[in-house]
């Protein structure tokens, strides 16, 4: 029977053994060095593994090995159906796997368990999945030319492909990547974060059981300024794709100047704006998925919802919502499938985090509600759901990501003023707009400056629509089959036959 309250899970927690070796050419080997880094759990402290931490000799052995792999066809050159087969395997696997698979990402990163198995788990094998579908459903072209020559347009993988992926959705960013990249015939080196590895060993064993073969795909743990550096350098990485903040995606794209000019995708930074409107007639609805869709996943979202900007003559009625909803999500126990949140990734984090309350005092803005550390006594990194209100534009807790549990209520006179303040931002990720009139929906959905705008909802999700951002939110994009373009290159070929 699937666990499936608090004492199964930690009975559970207590059983787990996790792979802690760096995952290279088929096998399980220590790292060149045999140095090692420390996973402690945020739940409550607990020494959970030390891991292999990689540098430049390790990236070098596992780019040889997928570029042995790739030129040898051993997956680029095999058939999409045979690649579709062996990816479902893969999605099936997770699966069979999701228990374990999901609380070691609530153990490691301090995700609740209920979001780990109701939504990344199943997430992450509908990828896989999804992707499988797509490999023999996507046709190359043949250009509209004269009858003198056939011009073809074909897709074809890059060759070696670096994913580097963050901590908050380890799994779920990992098979952002990962599905379309396998999918497309590359080898793949995947750098997870140092906060959260270990949920990508064990999908490092799961792709060997379902017939990945060796070399193809390769796990690399280790820190973002060794390993992740040596990535971007690399002369033999012919692309490499990101998930995480705006200042290292910069640093990539530096990378790949001093190197090969490697093809990037830079998913990063966010600060989105959540515009309420008056002429949406049930406010509350409209608070209560704002402040859910804020403290999801601990606040610690790229397109966390984090500037609620409101009309004035509703802005009351909002932010007593928001305080009403910010107590159902009280940080709890993670293992407890009744909590609705959980720790902070890393003591670190959850420092970082609260030196923002003392920003927004500083600054002027009240608090609403919370804004202090909580269940101290555990050991663990949590923070209370917190609501700022009365904030400016121009206040640092409206100008930078905070990644936390913390929700920004900027107050407007009118809409003209709402989109003013939606985009003067450096951020273009995610963004939504309230409002029952369909004309006001449609101008500012069309006036907002970001890739995502939700209407009237947020943070909708489906593997058919592309993820990914405008200005300093990056570029390319995450799901959907325009992320097949990102792994490949276009190539034409034209046949003179005259």
């Amino acid at each position: 029977m699937a666990p499936n309250m608090l004492k199964d899970w930690e009975r559970l927690a207590g059983t787990i053994s996790f792979r802690t070796d760096a995952f290279i050419d088929g096998a399980f080997v220590k790292s060149a060095s045999e140095r090692t880094f420390a996973s402690l759990s945020p739940i409550d402290g607990r020494h959970l593994a030390d891991i292999a931490c990689c540098d430049e000799e390790d990236v070098n052995r596992a780019v040889n090995s997928a570029r042995r792999a790739f030129e040898d066809g051993r997956w680029s050159a095999r058939a999409p159906v045979e690649r579709k087969k062996t990816l479902q395997n893969l999605a099936r696997l997770i699966r069979k796997n999701a228990n374990e698979l999901a609380l070691t990402e609530t153990l490691d990163m301090g995700k609740p368990i209920a979001d780990s198995t109701a939504i990344d788990i199943p997430a992450v094998a509908n990828c896989f999945d999804w992707y499988a579908e797509a490999i023999d459903k996507v046709y190359d072209e043949i250009a509209p030319t004269a009858q003198s020559a056939l011009a073809l347009i074909a897709r074809e993988p890059l060759g070696v492909v670096a994913a580097v992926v963050p901590w908050n959705f380890p799994l779920l960013m990992a098979a952002w990547k990962l599905a379309p990249a396998l999918a497309t015939g590359n080898s793949v080196i995947l750098k997870p974060s140092e906060r959260s590895s270990l949920s990508a060993l064990h999908l490092a064993e799961l792709a060997i059981e379902a017939g990945i073969p060796a070399g193809v795909f390769n796990v690399l743990p280790g820190l973002g300024s060794q390993t992740g550096r040596a990535l971007g350098l690399h002369m033999d990485v012919d692309g490499l794709f990101f998930t995480g903040s705006t200042a290292v995606g910069k640093a990539f794209m530096e990378y790949s100047a001093r190197s090969n000019l490697k093809k990037l995708g830079l998913e990063l930074g966010g600060k989105s704006p959540n515009i309420i409107l008056a002429s949406y007639r049930d406010t509350k609805h409209a608070a209560r998925t704002s402040a859910g869709s804020a403290f999801f996943n601990q606040g610690e979202m790229c397109t966390c919802p984090s500037r609620l900007i409101v009309e004035n003559s509703i802005h009351d009625e909002v932010v007593e919502t928001l305080v009403e909803v910010a107590r159902d999500f009280a940080p709890g126990n993670p293992l407890d499938p009744k909590t609705t949140m959980g720790a902070l990734v890393d003591e670190h984090h959850a420092t970082g985090v609260l030196e923002f309350v003392e920003s927004a005092k500083d600054e002027g803005a009240d608090i609403a509600t919370g804004g202090t550390r909580v269940r101290t006594e555990t050991g663990g990194c949590y923070v209370q759901p917190t609501v700022f209100d009365n904030v400016k534009n121009h206040m640092k807790i409206a100008r930078q990501e905070i990644f936390g549990p913390m929700l920004s209520v900027i107050p407007v006179e009118n809409v003209e003023e709402a989109v003013q303040v939606a985009n003067d931002t450096c951020y273009g990720l995610a963004s939504a707009v309230w409002t029952d009139d369909l004309t006001t929906a449609h101008n500012v959905s069309k006036r907002i400056r970001a890739g995502m705008v939700y209407v009237n909802c947020y943070d909708c999700d489906d593997m058919s629509v592309p993820f990914g951002g405008y200005k300093q939110s990056g570029f390319g994009r995450d799901k959907s089959l325009h992320a097949l373009e990102k792994y490949t290159e276009l190539k034409t070929t034209w046949i003179n036959i005259s």
